[in-house]
């Protein structure tokens, strides 16, 4: 029996039926984790991150206890898939007065429908979202593709799709979409004082590389590199032309 599981679900007012609608996964198999099964890692972190505690607190037998980075560094991620779903919900939810969204496509955000839905009621209660996304007929969204081995017209041709995804969004006042002719070093996703860095590298994919969650606390911490960042490719940017 896991108690601290049990312990924190209690105190969360939730049961197997909510964590597992979570998880998108099956209700008896949230009951064998709390009967001791271990869960695989990217669902122990996305039940501690829905729970709001460190994964050593549900699993201390196998999940060391996280030190502090630095100020204003939460959690570093291996890869952008690990990141669980929760993480961006969480994020995009939690949002009263700014999202911001800058990378070449972030097709994969675009192709998911919830978080499409949380960006339209989160802008319908008054939040701003700004959307900066790489121009496709740029020589930088060419390179990109080509650095990452896919190709320059597969690069471009996964923002084409994602700004037809996000092309709903215009239609609700507080949103925002522009195009950028700008190298990125990073993919940067912001809402409010939190931002998920998506870090570039050569010959590798964005979904392949780490993600480091960050919390803006002062001008001095390294969320506010990012957010100066965010800012200065936004003022350069074109808006997005919608073609009829």
């Amino acid at each position: 029996m896991n108690n601290n599981l049990r312990y924190a679900l209690a105190t969360a007012r939730l049961n197997t039926i909510d964590i597992a609608a979570a998880l998108a996964v099956d209700p008896k198999t949230v009951a064998r984790w709390i009967n001791g099964r271990t869960p695989y890692p990217r669902h122990r972190w996305a039940i501690a991150d829905l729970l709001h505690l460190d994964e050593a607190d549900l699993w201390p037998e196998v999940a060391p206890r996280r030190e502090v980075l630095a100020d204003g560094v939460h959690a570093i991620y291996p890869h952008r898939w690990a990141v669980p779903h929760t993480v961006w919900r969480n994020l995009f939810q939690q949002a009263s007065q700014e999202i911001g969204i800058l990378a070449y496509s972030a097709l994969f955000l675009a192709e998911d429908r919830g978080l499409l839905n949380i960006l339209t009621t989160r802008a319908s209660a008054g939040a701003t979202i700004r959307i900066l996304l790489g121009d496709p007929g740029s020589p930088e969204v060419a390179a990109r593709g080509a650095d990452e081995g896919i190709g320059p017209t597969v690069m471009a041709a996964r923002i084409t799709n994602a700004l037809t995804l996000y092309r709903p969004l215009l239609d609700v006042q507080g949103v925002e979409i522009r195009l950028h002719r700008t190298i990125l070093y990073n993919s940067i996703y912001r809402a409010d004082n939190e931002l998920l860095v998506n870090t570039h590298a050569y010959a590798t994919p964005a979904a392949n590389a780490p993600v480091i969650h960050l919390h803006h606390t002062d001008d001095q911490g390294p969320a506010d590199v990012y957010l100066t960042s965010f800012a200065r490719t936004w003022t350069s940017a074109q808006p997005y032309r919608d073609q009829p």
